[in-house]
């Protein structure tokens, strides 16, 4: 699990599912190849009544500007393997222990995808995008209950 506790994977996943309707689980672990070297997204998931993908990827520690490079690079995939014609543009979130905002900035500005850390750049979305994710609310909270449980259960 390149780290993520498994039973912090476990409760995403859940709480993921009991956020709306419309989310199908794809997989944990993705895997891809790519030119002979494998890479794993850790959530995919299919929004069925939007048709895109929802890629999630998972970081214990705080933000760092390589995290939204390496979510690019699981949407592009996606994009390119997953994705049919008739599936809305995928869309990518990184959910990370902290963040500094300024730092969001700077990484997310020139993503050609649609891409939320956390919580950060929500209302930046399109109208399509936000109706396919969590709320703002709800994704705050469901972070902040995973966290809780997590130090629960350390």
């Amino acid at each position: 699990m390149r780290g993520e506790p498994q039973s912090l994977t476990d409760r995403i996943v859940d709480t993921l599912r009991e956020l709306g309707p419309g989310f199908a689980f794809v997989g944990r672990q993705v895997h891809f190849d790519v030119g002979g070297e494998d890479f794993y997204a850790d959530l995919l998931f299919f929004h069925v009544e939007q048709l895109r993908y929802v890629v999630i990827e998972l970081k214990t520690g705080k933000f760092k500007p390589e995290h939204a490079g390496q979510l690019q690079f699981y949407v592009a995939l996606v994009e390119d393997r997953l994705r049919r014609a008739s599936h809305a543009p995928t869309v990518g979130i990184l959910v990370c222990g902290s963040r500094n905002d300024r730092v969001v900035r700077y990484a997310l500005n020139q993503a050609g995808a649609p891409l939320a850390v956390s919580t950060f750049s929500y209302e930046a979305l399109p109208a399509a995008e936000q109706e396919a994710l969590p709320s703002e609310d709800d994704l705050t909270a469901a972070l902040a209950q995973i966290t809780e449980n997590d130090q629960d259960h350390s």
